[in-house]
C-alpha cells in the first residue's frame, strides 16, 4: 500500500472555508458576501495601461526583483505616504500578490521550532504558512465587539523562542485599524524579543473615519527589524491580478527572494506596468476609492442592524463582522452553512480564523465591496430571516 500524498502539517488545514461557503452560494442562487473580491474594476488609467502593456508585448518573463517602474513605484509611494526611504533596487520585491509574499517571508525566517505570535482571528494562510514552515503558532484573541489588544494576553504569548511577529493592520477580519498605543506595544515586545515583524499592509488605503494607518516600520527601532507587504488587489480592485510586494531591510528581502524564486519565479507580467501607473494616481482617486467603500460599508452595517444583527463597525477593510445570535446562529458555522437556503445571503464563519473557536463561535463575516444594489438585496433578504 503505498504512502498517503499531502504534506503533513496541512492536513489540520483541508478544503478553505471560502471555498465551502462559495459553492454553497452557487448551490442556492444565494448573493456571496463571503469571499471578499470587489464586483467593479478599478480606475480606467490602470485597466488601461495593462491593456497597453499587453499590446506592447510585455507578456514574458519580467526580471526576477520586479518590473523596474513598479519598484520605483512602490518606493516612492512608501516615501509619499509614510516618509519611508527605500533603495528600490535591494529592498524592494514583487511577489504575485500578497500572499506568496507571506509565504516566502515565513519560509526564509521561520526555522522548525521557532514560535511565530499573531492576533486570532487570522487571515487563514497565516496558519497554514507558519505550520509549512514548521514554526509554532502563539495567539492574543481579539475579542468582538471592540477587538482591542489585549495587553496580559499579548505578553504572553511571547517567549525566548519567539523568531518572528506577523501582524495584519487594517486587519482582516475583524475590519480593527491598531492605534498608535497598540502599535507601540507590539514593537517594543518584539524589540525586547529580538523578533522580527512580518507586517500585512494590504488594505493601508481602505481606513475610515477618524482611523490612521500606521505602519510598524515607522516607529522607532522598528525599521532594522520589519518586513512590509502590501499588494495593488485590495487598493485598485485588481484581486485577480496578483500583483504584490514586499519591503525592508536589504538582506532580509534579499532572503525572501531566494525563497520566492522557488515558488513562483515570477508572475503578473503585464500588470506590473499597469500597477506601477496606479501607484502614482493623484490623492483624489485614492479618496474617492476609500470615500467609496466607506459609504458601502455603512450600507451594510446598517442594514445588518436592522435585519437584527449585533454588528462591529469596522474601522478598515472592507469586512464587517457581526454576531449572528439575535437570529438564532449561536454557532456561526451552522448560521454561515444555513443561510444561504434559508435567506439566500452566504457570508463566512469567524471560527474558521480561530485556534479559540469559543472566541469566535457566534460570529460571521460579510464582505462589502460589492455594487450597492447587490448589497441593498442582501439586506433585504436577511430581513426576512
Amino acid at each position: 500500500m503505498s504512502r498517503s500524498p499531502g504534506h503533513p502539517a496541512l492536513a489540520p488545514f483541508g478544503t478553505t472555508i471560502f471555498a465551502e461557503m462559495t459553492a454553497l452560494a452557487l448551490e442556492h442562487d444565494a448573493i456571496n458576501l463571503g469571499q471578499g473580491f470587489p464586483d467593479t474594476d478599478g480606475p480606467a488609467p490602470i485597466l488601461e495601461a495593462a491593456r497597453q502593456a499587453i499590446a506592447d508585448g510585455r507578456n514574458q518573463y519580467p526580471p526576477g526583483p520586479g518590473v523596474p517602474e513598479l519598484l520605483d513605484a512602490i518606493a516612492a509611494h512608501q516615501r509619499r505616504f509614510y516618509g519611508i526611504d527605500l533603495d528600490p533596487r535591494a529592498e524592494v520585491l514583487v511577489t504575485v500578490g500578497a500572499t506568496e509574499a507571506i509565504a516566502a517571508a515565513v519560509l526564509a525566517l521561520v526555522q522548525p521550532g521557532d514560535e511565530v505570535v499573531t492576533f486570532e482571528p487570522y487571515y487563514d494562510s497565516y496558519a497554514a504558512t507558519i505550520a509549512l514552515a514548521g514554526g509554532v503558532r502563539r495567539t492574543s484573541v481579539l475579542r468582538f465587539p471592540d477587538f482591542g489588544v489585549d495587553e496580559a494576553s499579548l505578553r504572553a504569548a511571547f517567549s525566548p523562542r519567539t523568531r518572528l511577529v506577523l501582524l495584519n493592520t487594517p486587519h482582516n477580519p475583524t475590519g480593527r485599524v491598531f492605534t498608535r498605543a497598540e502599535m507601540e506595544l507590539i514593537a517594543g515586545l518584539a524589540r525586547e524579543h529580538d523578533a522580527w515583524v512580518l507586517t500585512d499592509e494590504v488594505y493601508e488605503h481602505l481606513v475610515f473615519d477618524d482611523a490612521e494607518h500606521i505602519p510598524m516600520a515607522t516607529l522607532p527601532g522598528m525599521w532594522e527589524r520589519t518586513l512590509t507587504i502590501s499588494s495593488a488587489g485590495k487598493t485598485f480592485s485588481t484581486t485577480g491580478w496578483k500583483v504584490g510586494w514586499i519591503s525592508g531591510p536589504a538582506e532580509a528581502v534579499t532572503a525572501v527572494r531566494a525563497v520566492k524564486q522557488f515558488l513562483t519565479y515570477v508572475g503578473s507580467g503585464p500588470f506590473q506596468p499597469a500597477v506601477a501607473l496606479g501607484l502614482g494616481l493623484g490623492d483624489e482617486v485614492y479618496a474617492a476609492l476609500t470615500s467609496s467603500m466607506a459609504a458601502k460599508r455603512d450600507l451594510l452595517v446598517g442594514g445588518l442592524r436592522d435585519a437584527g444583527l449585533q454588528v462591529a463597525v469596522p474601522e478598515g477593510t472592507y469586512f464587517v463582522v457581526a454576531d449572528a445570535s439575535p437570529l438564532g446562529g449561536a454557532d456561526g458555522l451552522e448560521f454561515a452553512r444555513t443561510i444561504p437556503e434559508r435567506a439566500g445571503v452566504a457570508c463566512v464563519p469567524v471560527s474558521a480564523f480561530h485556534d479559540d473557536k469559543a472566541a469566535g463561535r457566534p460570529l460571521v463575516r460579510f464582505a462589502f465591496c460589492k455594487d450597492d444594489a447587490i448589497l441593498v438585496e442582501a439586506v433585504e433578504r436577511l430581513r426576512r430571516l
